[in-house]
């Protein structure tokens, strides 16, 4: 027997719908050694200073957009053993599946 309803199917409004997202952190200290071991120099900020303003802009957009941000510092050690392990570049793409991984 197949029911159907006359209304839609309404949510709870206490139902809410929690968007995280972790957000990779590089201190300063370590950009130097952060450029010399990405394989995707050219397609990086040429300083610190310019990659933190664009976390900040990409971290306040995410957040006006209901997200939740999860600042991730970054290590740099895990990040080239967890990119070698798994035969991977160090590059933009490899370094957002690091980051996505954390638990």
């Amino acid at each position: 027997m197949i029911r159907r309803y006359s209304e839609p199917f309404k949510l709870k409004s206490n139902i809410k719908f929690i968007m995280e997202i972790n957000l990779g952190y590089y201190r300063k200290k370590d950009w130097k050694k952060l450029l010399k071991i990405i394989d995707d120099r050219d397609a990086m900020h040429d300083s610190w200073e310019d990659w933190h303003k664009s976390y900040l802009n990409t971290k306040q957009s995410l957040i006006s957009n209901g997200f939740t941000v999860n600042d991730f510092i970054v290590d740099l050690d895990k990040l080239k053993k967890y990119c070698s392990s798994r035969g991977l570049k160090i590059d933009g793409k490899a370094r957002s599946q690091f980051i996505s991984d954390i638990k």
